[in-house]
């Protein structure tokens, strides 16, 4: 069993160096197809860790009016605590509201100077409430919007981080959508040189084939070095892949983690390589075993 595998991986290299030109063509086009297929991957990845970070920054802010009484602000805070939806609140007294403004605006002489010669505190006290999915932001103003709130609350206000996740999410659905019809297409394309190439190979072996055939050799050492060479394709193709990918990711990460305030897209990608050159592997030694297979079964009347 050994003696015959080896056989079969020392044919099918073999073929493989014989078949240089189409060889390299089909390796070229299985390229292309697997760095698309990462490329969906690591572009789902980074837009996930964005969304994720731009989400942990949305919040509703509750602006009190400046006589509202604070026992009934703790009130509204004990209030939204109790609800499902609410992840936390952060309740901001008028004082610290101005020490905030102060040490924001320190640098500003006029800002600075105009506050210190106020006789009161111009600023009200305001709650900062975040959500445990985005969807209950909705539900979590319209909670603010009853009508026991309105004697005390002045207003209540979107980060505009809302739009922009609802644009980032349209974003990376269309592309996604279309990054994978491009990729079908290509695995079609793919599938069919590799099955033209191990074609072409038993047509020109032909007579070597049939010499197997009279002295006894078995269906699977005659099919072996062609489906060998679709592990081939997809192996070569599978390792370019990754060592592009991983320059490319090398290279952007610095654009892409500007985006994000926790988190680095090249240590993320680092930690999760061996998982996409897996599916990598497996995407690409299956579709080059799966064309060699059908083009053994149409072409190898064994």
């Amino acid at each position: 069993m050994l003696t015959t595998l080896s056989r079969i991986i020392k044919y099918g290299l073999q073929a493989f160096w014989r078949n240089g030109p189409q060889s390299t063509a089909t390796v070229a086009i299985l390229f292309l197809v697997l760095l698309g297929f990462t490329g969906l991957l690591v572009f789902n990845s980074v837009t996930n860790i964005i969304l994720m970070d731009i989400q942990d920054k949305i919040d509703i802010s509750v602006y009190f009016k400046i006589d509202a009484p604070e026992d009934s602000i703790l009130d509204v805070q004990r209030s939204l605590d109790s609800l499902s939806e609410v992840k936390s609140t952060e309740y901001i007294s008028r004082d610290q509201a101005l020490k905030i403004f102060k040490i924001q605006h320190q640098n500003d002489q006029t800002i600075s100077q105009s506050i210190e010669e106020l006789d009161i505190n111009p600023l009200s006290a305001s709650l900062n409430i975040r959500a445990k999915e985005l969807k209950d932001y909705s539900t979590i103003a319209s909670y603010l919007d009853k009508e026991q709130f309105t004697s005390i609350i002045d207003k209540v206000s979107y980060t505009e981080n809302v739009n922009v996740i609802d644009r980032l999410k349209s974003i990376k659905n269309n592309v996604e959508q279309g990054g994978f019809i491009l990729l079908i297409f290509m695995s079609i394309v793919a599938a069919l040189i590799i099955f033209n190439t191990i074609r072409l190979a038993i047509f020109s072996n032909r007579e070597e084939l049939g010499i197997m055939r009279l002295v006894g050799a078995s269906n699977f050492f005659i099919r072996g070095p062609y489906l060998l060479e679709g592990i081939i394709y997809g192996f070569i193709g599978s390792v370019m892949s990754i060592i592009l990918t991983s320059i490319l990711v090398y290279y952007t990460a610095p654009h892409f983690n500007v985006l994000i305030s926790n988190g680095d897209v090249w240590v993320y990608f680092k930690a999760r390589f061996f998982t996409l050159f897996l599916y990598e592997l497996i995407f690409g030694i299956g579709l080059g075993v799966l064309s060699s297979y059908f083009a053994v079964r149409k072409y190898l009347k064994i």
